[in-house]
């Protein structure tokens, strides 16, 4: 190996698995290179956790659990506490690891780590959140109430897109409520769950409690079907959603599955035409329209469209897609190679089916980007009018800056068109009409809806989740359905000798 290539090759990182709170290098034999987006350089190897490896952090998890369970809720709380500390103290650096890895701008990479948290924020007043019921009295002699415990080891498979965010909508809540947990990031961008890991360690949490295993679908099936993994939380596209949720209830856990998205943004004729055109360019191209919660599709409502599409061009063609380290960027590169060509396809697609292209992202080169952006996977930001419902790009989700507009004549129609559609994660309305607003809140069947806010991620301590194919099992992730999905409830009725009568009793028992 010449000096050059030796050179290269100590730049790339190992990134390896966490387990009983150290460093556990792969032993698999596989591993997978990690990118930087915006130059297409190899920056790491990833190690590919084998069935040995699953079972190995499993196992750490499940012998941390009794003494982590046993530890006070206020106990546990300070733990949380040191590491909300730490979190705000190395924010920049977290932010810094996402944009090397994933792309996004280095200011929305930012707002993820800031998102995530607030999770945590919210997991700092567990002693709250685990609060029981009580009644006193409930039959003569005889008191009622209810408590809520951990369910054991627990683990979250998040994708790509929020390496950061994602994980803290779930670790945070369960080992908060006296879990242990065991992370399975996405091997695109690895390098921020073992930076939470060595935070975590540091401020106090035990070994054991908080493992990471790096892998693919190998790592994913051995999770899925594993005896002593309780419960799993995952967050991807929705076929695989569906096949987790599926799989897992089949193996006698508890599931929380968020699948995938098309969420619409609704512009009435009488919206603030300057303020939706910011807030579609910001939701549909942001972090490259990466997002669960980006929006893809503008109904224009009447004479809105041909008023606005005009304008939605001129931003569109106007977008600064540069590397994300640039402070100035809007946009960043897409995330891999494979994304770049699957996006391009849908743009392909679009314009093959009828759609109107108005402005074509496949132009855009890496070198108009920045220097050693050369090589980078880049896309620009692409515009489609005249979509219709029947066309792929407005039946599939893209995951990319595309964004398609569908004219349609008023409210009613509006609102049937999303209705139809098999997704229902976030949805939004601009309009200056009351009613309007309150009607479409109440008659529309999306999960998460926004009255002039295109993004409507609820805060931490409401709960993130759609409806439909966007969400497979009953709780919503994080806030309080988060705490309950992390928990299970135990009802204790007690009594004492003194009030208990002479006999035995067959009937069913009532109060008294």
């Amino acid at each position: 190996m010449n000096a050059p290539d030796l050179q290269r090759a100590q730049a790339i990182a190992a990134i390896d698995h966490w387990i009983d709170g150290r460093i556990a290098a792969g032993t698999s034999g596989r591993a997978a290179d990690v990118f930087n987006p915006a130059t297409g350089a190899v920056t790491g190897r990833v190690a590919l956790a084998s069935q040995a490896e699953v079972d190995q952090a499993v196992a750490s998890a499940k012998a941390a659990f009794p003494a982590w369970a046993d530890t006070p809720p206020l106990r546990r709380a300070r733990v949380m506490f040191k590491f909300l500390e730490l979190l705000n103290r190395h924010r920049d650096d977290l932010a810094r690891a996402i944009t090397a890895e994933h792309g996004k701008v280095f200011t929305d990479a930012q707002g993820e780590v800031t998102r995530g948290i607030e999770i945590v924020e919210f997991a700092c007043g567990i002693p709250q959140l685990l609060k029981g019921d009580y009644t006193d009295q409930v039959s003569t002699g005889i008191d009622n109430w209810t408590l809520r415990q951990p369910l054991g080891v627990v683990a979250g498979i998040t994708p790509f897109n929020f390496p950061v965010m994602v994980p803290m909508w779930m670790f945070p809540v369960a080992i908060a409520a006296g879990n242990s947990f065991v992370l399975k990031p996405s091997p695109l961008d690895p390098t921020p769950s073992l930076m939470i890991a060595r935070l975590l360690k540091e401020a106090g949490l035990p070994d054991g409690v908080f493992n990471v295993v790096q892998g693919d679908k190998d790592a994913v099936d051995g999770l899925l079907t594993h005896p002593d993994v309780q419960a799993l939380s995952f967050v991807g596209s929705t076929p695989i959603a569906q096949k987790i949720y599926e799989t897992g209830a089949r193996h006698g856990k508890r599931v929380q599955a968020l699948g995938g998205a098309k969420n619409h943004m609704v512009v009435m004729p009488d919206a603030d035409l300057d303020q939706a055109v910011d807030a579609l360019i910001g939701s549909a191209y942001g972090s490259a329209g990466e997002r669960c919660m980006a929006i893809s599709v503008a109904v224009l409502v009447g004479s809105a469209a041909d008023r606005i599409v005009p304008m939605l061009a001129e931003r569109a063609q106007a977008l600064k897609v540069k590397n994300g380290v640039e402070l100035d960027a809007e946009m960043g590169p897409i995330v891999s190679q494979v994304a770049q060509a699957r996006i391009a396809g849908y743009i392909a697609k679009g314009a093959e089916e009828g759609a109107s292209l108005l402005v074509d992202g496949r132009g855009f080169q890496g070198a108009q980007a920045g220097p050693g952006c050369d090589n980078g996977f880049w896309l620009g930001g692409t515009l489609f009018d005249h979509v219709q419902p029947s066309m792929t790009i407005y039946q599939e989700e893209i995951f990319g800056p595309v964004l398609g507009c569908v004219r349609v004549a008023d409210l009613k129609e509006a609102v049937d068109l999303i209705n139809a559609h098999p997704y229902g994660n976030g949805v939004s309305c601009f309009t200056r009409d009351g009613n309007v607003a309150r009607e479409f809140s109440r008659r529309i069947q999306v999960g998460m809806v926004g009255i002039n806010v295109p993004i409507p991620v609820p805060m931490a301590w409401h709960g993130f989740g759609g409806w439909k194919k966007s969400l497979f099992g009953d709780m919503h992730a994080y806030g309080e359905e988060g705490v309950r999905f992390y928990t299970k409830q135990k009802s204790i009725m007690q009594r004492w000798p003194e009030s208990i009568g002479k006999g035995a009793e067959f009937v069913m028992p009532t109060s008294k």
